[in-house]
C-alpha cells in the first residue's frame, strides 16, 4: 500500500519539500516572465535585488549561486543598461563593488510590481496567514543558507 499521509500521521518532510519546490518554481517563473517584460533575464533582475546595498562582486556571485566569472557578464549588462554601477573598493582597489542605480531601483520595483501571479497568490492570504508565512520564511531562510538558527 502506498504511503499515505493522514492528519494523524502528520505531514512528511518530503511533502513539505515538494510543496516548497512547487511554490518556489511558480514564483521563479512569474519573476522570470516579469523580468523579460522589462528586458532582463531572471538572473539580471535577481542581481538587481541582491545589490540594493553595495556588494563586492564575489559576494554577489555567492548571493546568485553562480561562479564569480559569470557575475562579470551579468554586471556588464546591467551597467550597459544604466541599472548598476561598479567601482573599486576604497580599501582594496582590486575588489569591485556593485551598486544599483536609481534607474535600476525603478526597474526592480517595476519587475516586482509586474509579478501578477505572485501578487494574486499572496493577496489571497489573510493578515494572520501573511504573518505566519513571513515568520516561517524568517525561520527557514537562515537554515537554508547554512547559518545558525
Amino acid at each position: 500500500m502506498a504511503a499515505m499521509t493522514t492528519a494523524a500521521q502528520g505531514i512528511t518532510t518530503a511533502e513539505l519539500m515538494d510543496a516548497v519546490a512547487g511554490v518556489s518554481s511558480a514564483f521563479w517563473i512569474d519573476f522570470a516572465a516579469a523580468a523579460a517584460r522589462h528586458g532582463l533575464s531572471a538572473t539580471q533582475a535577481k542581481a538587481l535585488g541582491a545589490v540594493l546595498e553595495p556588494v563586492p562582486m564575489r559576494a554577489l556571485a555567492e548571493r546568485l549561486g553562480c561562479d564569480a566569472s559569470n557575475v562579470t557578464g551579468i554586471v556588464d549588462r546591467l551597467e550597459s543598461l544604466g541599472l548598476a554601477s561598479r567601482a573599486a573598493a576604497a580599501a582594496d582597489r582590486r575588489v569591485k563593488i556593485v551598486t544599483i542605480t536609481p534607474a535600476g531601483t525603478d526597474v526592480l520595483h517595476a519587475v516586482r510590481d509586474d509579478m501578477t501571479r505572485a501578487h494574486r497568490a499572496l493577496q489571497s492570504l489573510n493578515a494572520e496567514q501573511r504573518a505566519a508565512l513571513l515568520a516561517m520564511c524568517a525561520q527557514l531562510l537562515p537554515l537554508m543558507k547554512g547559518e545558525s538558527a
